[in-house]
């Protein structure tokens, strides 16, 4: 879906960005880029991986929270800072006010992340736990900044953030000249309008592609409707693009820079958390993932080279277990089936030597002896395998009905 309008564009230009780069420059990384074969074997063309996630505090947050605590005057300084946030943009907030020797507050979500909490009271933050939800938390650090006169950091509905995330897009065009599209994960939108004020100035012709979690897709009704529009409710496992509502600045960026806003599935996001993992042997959390979904969603649909922007590696290690699981699941590298067999000594010695023979893995196996559906002489197992994929599944369901065995599913 491709939106143009003839709306004036907010008041930020390519000026602000290198302001901001300059103000940047010994306090982030110049994040590497990184080549990936299989993704370019897939799109056939060059595919690179812009590596936020190796940022200081693990995401591109701090280049806009940096900017824009640097941005205060002197009194706003001394009246501290105060952001909402459960993961990134906290520590973003955190280390930039730390740096710049301003007092900070963070609301978080009661259950956010361990991790993410200790991470930001590390980087010098004074942590509250407040609300069950991240809008509950964001009523909290609003109300608390009209209660002290402390300055709320809003994570992305800012001139002075846009411009701090837009030096990504700086660094792509230095270290990728010849880009032709470029992919960018969007929450509420800082971080694509930034890089697309940046990009266009200077390459108008290379095509900005926004990527959002099906469950939390703001932009693709506010774009068709030409204004912001709050979603009803937003699911997914991407926390740092689960934003219901694009910001009012981000939203006049997008709509007159940015080329396409995609979506992808929950089960897109797993399958390209896991190939990071495995191939890039990047720790990508499933927003930074976003855009490495989008191309194995649709590889043909992405003119190369190919920039795709890993925002963020702050992932809570439980949820990485999960999400890899889920992702092996989706591309068919577990196989789940029941079956029997002759309830006799060495029946299921013999099954599990068949299973051998197919190499596969054995990850669990639940035998049933009792139930009252069973033959006087039946047993029925129940397997959970690993496999090396989808093809490896037929065959090794094939191998088992070859020795015999009746596979039920």
């Amino acid at each position: 879906m491709t939106f143009r309008t003839s709306a004036p564009v907010p008041p930020l230009i390519l000026d602000d960005v290198r302001g901001a780069q300059k103000m940047l420059s010994g306090v982030v990384k110049t994040t590497g880029m990184a080549g990936s074969r299989h993704l370019s074997s897939l799109v056939g063309a060059p595919v690179h991986l812009k590596c936020e996630n190796l940022q200081r505090t693990g995401s591109f947050k701090l280049r806009g929270a940096y900017v824009r605590i640097a941005g205060l005057s002197p009194v706003e300084r001394a009246a501290g800072v105060v952001a909402a946030s459960a993961g990134n943009h906290a520590q973003g907030v955190a280390l930039a006010s730390s740096l710049l020797g301003v007092r900070s507050t963070v609301f978080m979500p009661v259950g956010a992340p361990l991790p993410k909490v200790a991470a930001t009271r590390e980087y010098g933050a004074e942590v509250r736990l407040h609300g069950q939800v991240v809008d509950e938390t964001l009523a909290a650090a609003q109300e608390h900044a009209e209660r002290t006169g402390a300055v709320f950091i809003h994570p992305f509905d800012h001139p002075d953030i846009i411009a701090g995330q837009g030096t990504v897009g700086l660094e792509i065009l230095e270290q990728c000249p010849e880009v032709r599209t470029i992919v960018v994960g969007v929450g509420g939108g800082g971080l694509v309008a930034g890089i697309a004020v940046a990009v266009k100035a200077l390459r108008p012709d290379v095509r900005i592609v926004g990527v959002q979690a099906a469950g939390a897709a703001g932009y693709p009704p506010s774009l068709a409707a030409g204004h912001p529009v709050a979603l009803d409710s937003v699911q997914t496992m991407a926390d740092g693009i689960k934003v219901g509502r694009p910001g009012d600045i981000p939203f006049g960026l997008v709509r007159e820079l940015v080329d396409e806003v995609r979506t992808v599935t929950e089960d897109e996001l797993s399958s390209a958390l896991l190939l990071c993992l495995e191939r890039a042997k990047m720790v990508v959390e499933p927003a930074g993932a976003s855009p490495v979904a989008a191309l194995l969603s649709d590889p043909g649909a992405f003119h190369g080279p190919v920039v795709a922007v890993l925002s963020g590696g702050n992932v809570d290690p439980l949820l990485t277990q999960r999400i890899l699981t889920h992702g092996m699941a989706v591309g068919g590298r577990y196989l789940s089936l029941r079956l029997r067999l002759t309830d006799r000594p060495g029946a299921l010695a013999a099954l599990l030597s068949t299973l051998s023979l197919a190499d596969a893995n054995v990850l669990d196996v639940s035998h049933v002896r009792t139930d009252p559906r069973l033959g006087l002489t039946e047993a029925e197992v129940e397997l959970h395998l690993e496999t090396q994929g989808r093809d490896h599944c037929v065959e090794v369901a094939e191998a088992l009905r070859e020795a015999g065995y009746r596979v039920m599913g």
